[in-house]
């Protein structure tokens, strides 16, 4: 059994309770981060700090939870070597439901939780993923990192029943992001096209981290939308997250992206990703 963290406490995690008043479960007031573990160490945790308390000023949210201790002890608690931790912070429980917070300040809802995965020998990076574009429908704010994950649930649903891995969300014909990862492409030409961070995708720690290691290696980045068409005459694409790292696309709609297979700047930028991760 898993001990989790919540509000303090370290608990098993069949003893943790949240109120049915919290504004996370009533209005979705509320943001998370993820942050990979390799090698028994959390990762990148400057960056998801800093993305975290842009989140809790957008939602409005206030917070001085010490996390890097909470990290520490579920590592320790759970002898988690590779996978996650996911961390939560809402709005809190007032007394009842009500859209107006409270004048009086409520404390927020923190936990958090491991889980074991793999991370660096990740089977999809050796095969590639295959994914399917749908309508981009999510909320305009998409640069907080909430709890506001419907339209993403909805579009990994049906990319399931298409029998692929996952969905890339497309706005007006051009690509965003994907229902949980940031998406890219190296275009016809051998530039690495990245959307660009804005209120349209999520500001992700690890493309943050890989477009450097791009330029590194000597590609050209550019941060702007692409088309669905550039999609398609791409010679590479691949996907960017904390959980996933970087994951080549191989297949769109049941098109090929290049030759089909994982391509060979992709890998690279992995395999540096992965020593960067595992040096830092």
């Amino acid at each position: 059994m898993r001990t989790v963290w919540l509000n303090g406490e370290f608990l098993p995690e069949t003893e943790a309770r949240v109120p049915i008043f919290d504004r996370g479960l009533l209005f979705a007031q509320g943001v998370y981060e993820v942050t990979p573990v390799i090698d028994g160490r959390f990762c990148n945790w400057a960056h998801h700090a800093a993305r975290l308390a842009r989140s809790m000023a957008l939602a409005r949210i206030a917070d001085d939870t010490d996390w890097p201790v909470v990290l520490n002890g579920l590592i320790e608690r759970n002898q988690l070597t590779e996978g996650r931790i996911y961390m939560q912070v809402t709005g809190g429980a007032p007394a009842d439901r009500d859209f107006l917070s409270p004048l009086d300040p409520v404390a927020p809802t923190r936990f958090a939780f491991t889980q074991a995965a793999p991370v660096v020998d990740q089977p999809k990076a050796r095969e590639g993923l295959r994914v399917t574009l749908h309508p981009e429908g999510r909320w305009a704010l998409r640069q907080a990192k909430t709890t506001q994950l419907l339209y993403a649930v909805l579009a990994k649903e049906a990319a399931r029943e298409a029998g692929v891995d996952d969905a890339w969300l497309v706005d007006d014909g051009f690509i965003t992001e994907a229902t949980s990862a940031n998406a890219h492409i190296i275009d016809a030409r051998g530039v690495l096209v990245s959307h660009p961070v804005d209120h349209g995708v999520l500001p992700g720690v690890t493309r943050l981290s890989v477009l450097p290691i791009a330029r590194e290696m000597g590609l050209i980045v550019e941060e702007r939308a692409f088309s669905v068409e550039e999609l398609f005459a791409a010679r590479e694409a691949f996907v960017s997250s904390a959980s996933a790292l970087v994951l080549p696309v191989v297949e769109v709609d049941g098109k090929p992206i290049g030759n089909g297979g994982p391509g060979t700047l992709t890998s690279e930028l992995r395999r540096r990703y992965v020593e960067r991760l595992r040096t830092a």
